[in-house]
């Protein structure tokens, strides 16, 4: 690296390198060096290669040039002089049309007759960049006066209005992605595998001194029978893991200890071992508890058995329609 251009590549490709890794494993949540951490060394290790081998071309040119004969050698630093004058050329070219001015051999075609003491004043005219960008800034007025004043369009409020709109949408569309917001409010029954997998790790590491492996209950009650003491349902058991059981009696609240993430796979867990056949279950605690957002399958049961009563003719496949439709 032991010139500009050489430096200028390996900067570009640092900046694209930490793009392209960002652009593979970035999610909605966090960049892929937040996601994988690890990610920051296999992205030194690549720049430290890449730096490595601009300096081995620098040493591999040297070794050459030192190797020419004088006469092949003062062409080369010819030819490389030539090539450094008109190194980026058309941007220096670009660069002096903007300014605007005379070349220096040019300026007594500009001189005015002002002499303060010696000192003479140039007539350069205005940079064109300034003078188109003022140019730009009186359209923009134009189009701004017509559109805002005479037509009425929206006004400071109603933008800011949409915008938070808009956003308050966004923050919504996110919310239903990331797990860790969830509460009381918006948790629902987790059926992933990963996640079942991983509320069985926290109910193994801290429930089950209370309530075995198998949920037949311990010290605290059985949850493998529909009988609850705080009520039954995701919502309902995710509170009882996150603020805890009857005060004075029950089970300590979890919120400081686990995410909301793992309260909900825990309690999903949970769910899964009602109708299962522990093998001490303890007696039932609680009541029977049923969901109040699912039609009532015992109550229509119940209906048709009275009426079957009353009238022979209804069928048991009554029954099994109303199972089904459950």
């Amino acid at each position: 690296m032991n010139n500009t251009a050489s430096f200028i590549r390996t900067i570009a490709f640092a900046v694209l390198s930490y793009f392209f890794f960002n652009w593979i494993g970035t999610t909605e949540e966090a960049t892929a060096f937040e996601n994988l951490p690890w990610l920051w060394v296999v992205y030194g290790v690549i720049i430290l290669f890449y730096i490595a081998g601009e300096a081995s071309l620098g040493a591999l040119s040297r070794v050459l040039y030192a190797s020419l004969k004088p006469e092949a050698r003062e062409k080369y630093d010819e030819n490389l002089a030539f090539a450094k004058a008109n190194e980026f050329k058309w941007i220096k070219n670009i660069y002096k049309k903007s300014l605007g001015s005379k070349a220096i051999e040019q300026e007594h075609e500009i001189i005015l007759d002002h002499n303060y003491d010696g000192i003479k004043e140039l007539d350069n005219n205005l940079p064109p960049w300034w003078v188109y960008m003022f140019y730009a800034t009186i359209l923009f007025a134009v189009i701004y006066l017509v559109r805002f004043e005479v037509f009425d369009d929206y006004d400071q409020e109603q933008e800011y209005e949409t915008a938070v709109a808009a956003a308050q949408i966004e923050i919504d569309e996110w919310k239903k992605t990331a797990k860790n917001l969830v509460d009381v409010n918006t948790v629902v029954l987790l059926t992933d595998a990963a996640d079942i997998n991983a509320g069985k790790a926290i109910f193994q590491s801290n429930c089950v001194a209370c309530h075995k492996a198998d949920g037949g209950g311990g010290i605290g009650p059985n949850l493998t029978d529909r009988y609850w003491i705080l009520g039954g349902g995701i919502k309902n058991v995710f509170n009882t893991i996150s603020e805890g059981g009857r005060s004075g009696k029950g089970m300590v609240a979890w919120k400081q200890d686990l995410k909301p993430l793992e309260m909900a796979q825990v309690a999903s867990y949970v769910l899964g071992f009602e109708g299962t056949t522990p093998a001490e279950p303890k007696a039932a605690e609680g009541e029977i508890w049923t969901d109040p957002d699912t039609p009532q399958v015992e109550e229509q049961i119940n209906e048709i058995i009275t009426d079957s009563l009353d009238h022979p003719e209804v069928e048991i496949e009554e029954l099994k329609v109303a199972l089904d439709n459950n």
